[in-house]
């Protein structure tokens, strides 16, 4: 079994500096984390939500908590 996130769904807010990735866990519960990574320096991605740790039943219930607290999130998905 593996012991580590598998990304299920990743979205990426415009211009590829911000995004936010719905993970399931080894256990079968699913998470979110929003990122940033600054384009000048290429040191990669850096989580700057730190919502990983809250534990959710389903990827949509993960994406709904998501864009409830990921102001970009939701405006980018209405769109």
């Amino acid at each position: 079994m593996s012991k580590v996130n598998k990304v299920v769904r990743s979205i990426n807010l415009r211009g590829e500096e911000m995004c936010v990735d719905i993970f399931l866990r080894p256990d079968g519960s699913f998470g979110f984390e929003e990122y940033r990574r600054d384009l000048e320096d290429q040191g990669g991605w850096f989580a700057v939500g730190f919502f990983g740790s809250e534990v959710f039943s389903s990827e949509s219930e993960a994406l709904r908590e998501a864009r409830a607290r990921i102001r970009w999130l939701d405006e980018q998905l209405r769109q």
